[in-house]
């Protein structure tokens, strides 16, 4: 049977650059691996993937198939079956990177891994706070406790009793790593696991400390003060260095991620550093115009001025006045929507005085006009 041209084998476009060969290839060599997929022919479509691989991955054997065809594989040296002579050719760190995304471990020699006695950092930890609205905005400190592990002072966080009773894991020889050696459809293939003696810390302990019994860390629970800083918003997170779990073998701890969040005010909503309200007003307030007074979130209080004929739903600025912004020296602004109050209650007097009023009123300004006109 002839050969499937390589690019419509990994379905991609000839134009394509290495990056999108080595994405395509992936996918589908995932896809056909024998000892995880079910469809029939699924072998000889992985090794039709990996021959096609081997062959665009590499710019030489490209250059050349792109100006001769299969007739450049043919007797060269690459090509053909990707499993005689040469081995696996150009694909088999990418498929080692495979193996070990489906089988958790790596494939062949394995390449560089961090040191299992090196240090190693803590976890992080999180906790929600609950802030009121003005907290939020100014800023505050609050206590809070935290259940995590800590380094072992009796033994340094080292999980035995002395130096002495430390020593490299016979099994894995202090790489927290072992070979294994499996036999599949496709031949012999090396993979590395966690050492199950030293539980991958390439260390045995002959006597563990009788306080952490081992583990190196112990487990408490600590209050410690974090100050929370002007301007925080609901959902926000702060990270406070340090206050996670102990490290080891010397690493550094983890953080503690603070979540905030923050309660509801009965007069004011936020958007961001802004503040929004809706003040009420006369209908005097509003037609003759009047200072009148916004509270603040602090407690004080700031004069605003109503300019006369202010119509209902008017929205008003206060520059400013807002939240202050988190790390920086300058505030948010006050936006105050008019709300003009119509009394659901008049009084004889009131409504002789609104009456007159109403007679007196000029009803030839804009607004009157267009009414007229549309229902004329």
């Amino acid at each position: 049977m002839a050969k499937r041209d390589y690019y419509e084998v990994l379905g991609v476009a000839k134009s394509s650059n290495d990056q999108e060969i080595k994405r395509a290839y992936r996918k589908l060599a995932k896809q056909y691996h024998p000892d995880v997929a079910t469809e029939a022919g699924a072998e000889e479509k992985f090794k039709e993937v990996q021959e096609a691989y081997d062959v665009l991955s590499d710019e030489n054997k490209r250059e050349a198939y792109d100006r001769y065809g299969h007739a450049a594989t043919d007797g060269a040296g690459f090509g053909g079956n990707p499993f005689g002579g040469g081995g696996f050719g150009g694909g088999f760190d990418d498929l080692g990177d495979i193996f070990g995304s489906m089988f958790g471990g790596a494939f062949g020699g394995g390449g560089g891994r961090a040191n299992p006695n090196g240090p190693q950092r803590g976890q992080d930890l999180a906790k929600a706070v609950t802030l009121t609205f003005e907290e939020a905005a100014f800023g505050t400190s609050k206590d809070v406790t935290l259940n995590r592990e800590e380094e072992c002072i009796k033994c340094g966080g080292s999980g035995a009793r002395s130096k002495d009773d430390i020593k490299t894991c016979g099994r894995c020889s202090g790489t927290g790593r072992v070979v294994e050696i499996q036999n599949t459809i496709l031949g012999r293939m090396q993979t590395q696991t966690t050492c199950s003696t030293c539980g991958g810390t390439g260390k045995e302990i002959t006597h563990k400390c009788d306080n952490c019994y081992g583990r190196g860390t112990v487990n408490k629970t600590k209050t410690i003060e974090v100050k929370i800083p002007a301007g925080v918003d609901d959902g926000q997170r702060l990270r406070v260095g340090g206050q996670g779990e102990a490290g080891r073998n010397g690493g550094p701890a983890g953080d503690l991620y603070v979540q905030f969040r923050v309660l509801s005010h009965s007069f004011y909503e936020r958007d961001g550093a802004d503040l929004h309200c809706e003040m009420p007003i006369t209908f005097k307030q509003a037609a003759l115009g009047e200072d009148i007074e916004i509270p603040l979130l602090d407690g004080k209080k700031v004069a605003l001025t109503v300019p006369a004929g202010t119509q209902p739903g008017a929205v008003l600025r206060l520059r400013g006045k807002g939240i202050k912004h988190i790390n920086r020296d300058s505030y948010g602004d006050i936006y105050i929507k008019i709300k003009v109050v119509v009394p659901k209650k008049v009084t004889a007097r009131q409504r002789e005085l609104l009456e007159e009023f109403d007679k007196l009123e000029d009803k030839s300004e804009s607004v009157w006009k267009k009414l007229k006109k549309a229902f004329k």
